[in-house]
């Protein structure tokens, strides 16, 4: 029996044209769907270019963009702030507050009168206009920092050392501040200016940094001597002060005390004046009568009433020689007898 020649498995496998051209639109479809939708942050800001001309800035949010590289968005964090240190460096593990390094050629400055200081200082900005930052200047951070030390050194310049160390630290900030926002507009950055802190402000180091600490040291005492006359004067001026008011008001209610009094012993004797003008003998023998009733009120002693007419008395009052007797002489007739 003759056997039929081997013949090898044939295990091509058969493609179609249209299962090519499927995966390829779906490969398009994909692509196109995943670079026509992008994500912006709550601190962000996105800028969308148009064949890399500017087109438009959009918010956070899902945002959608002409897919295939026609449109390109370059996300800008806007609500962030910013923070460069000039004449230090910090690590990346510490704060940016917290010098690491030091770079006295950005510290090191010329004073008004002449002296040298050691200045460092922060600056915290925040980006305005996105398109701005991302367009109109190539080199940002070395623009924002050359604009900020040539304002520094040019405020310092104007001062002596020893202001720019006490008094005019605040004033240097805000000038600073005002100075950089407007070069930084000038040059439309796009950027603004939150604050200007002033760090690290000393003289170089040796002999003046410790001449200079001992003079700070006065200026402490010195303020410290002028807080403690201030606490004296508020704890002694305002009592002698009340203490005079009170006098004072005591003064004024005895004047009125007197006077009202005055006044009424004056409208009591006009008011018994014009009852003695209506009876004359009458009001002066009530008067009388009044009198003694107050003098016998107030005697304490023996009291002896004689006559003026009597030719002969007893000295019976001279009887008690120890005890002192009240003599009164009936000098007037009250109802008609004597």
């Amino acid at each position: 029996m003759d056997q039929e020649p081997f013949k090898p498995a044939n295990n091509k496998i058969n493609i179609s044209p249209k299962l090519i051209i499927g995966l390829v639109i779906a490969v398009i479809v994909l692509a196109t769907a995943m670079s026509s939708f992008f994500v912006v942050d709550q601190t962000e800001q996105a800028v969308v270019t148009r064949f890399g001309r500017y087109n438009r800035t959009v918010g956070p949010g899902l945002q959608i963009k002409v897919p295939l590289g026609i449109e390109k968005a370059y996300k800008v964090p806007t609500q962030v702030v910013q923070t460069m240190t000039f004449g230090y460096r910090s690590s990346i593990n510490t704060s940016p507050l917290i010098a690491s390094t030091d770079l006295p050629a950005e510290s090191i400055m010329l004073t008004g009168d002449l002296n040298i200081i050691d200045l460092e200082w922060i600056v915290q900005f925040k980006i305005s206009y996105p398109d701005k930052w991302l367009f109109n200047v190539q080199e940002r951070e070395r623009t924002i920092r050359d604009i900020s030390q040539s304002v520094m050194n040019q405020l310092v310049g104007d001062l002596p050392i020893l202001s720019v160390m006490t008094s005019e630290r605040t004033s240097i900030e805000i000038e600073a501040q005002n100075e950089m926002q407007k070069t930084f507009d000038s040059y439309g950055l796009g950027i603004r200016v939150v604050t200007v802190k002033l760090q690290n402000i000393v003289p170089p180091e040796g002999t003046v940094q410790n001449a200079f600490e001992d003079v700070n040291k006065a200026i402490q005492d010195m303020n410290r001597y002028i807080n403690e006359g201030k606490e004296q004067y508020n704890s002694i001026i305002p009592k002698a002060q009340g203490e005079a008011k009170q006098q004072i008001q005591i003064a004024e209610g005895y004047a009125k005390e007197r006077v009202n009094n005055a006044r009424g012993d004056v409208a009591r004797f006009n008011s018994m004046r014009d009852i003695y003008q209506q009876s004359k003998q009458i009001t002066a023998d009530r008067l009388y009568i009044e009198t003694m009733e107050e003098i016998i009120s107030q005697s304490t002693d023996n009291l002896t009433l004689i006559d003026k007419d009597l030719e002969n008395f007893l000295p019976i009052s001279q009887i008690d020689s120890s005890k002192n007797s009240t003599v009164v002489q009936n000098n007037t007739n009250v109802g008609g007898t004597n």
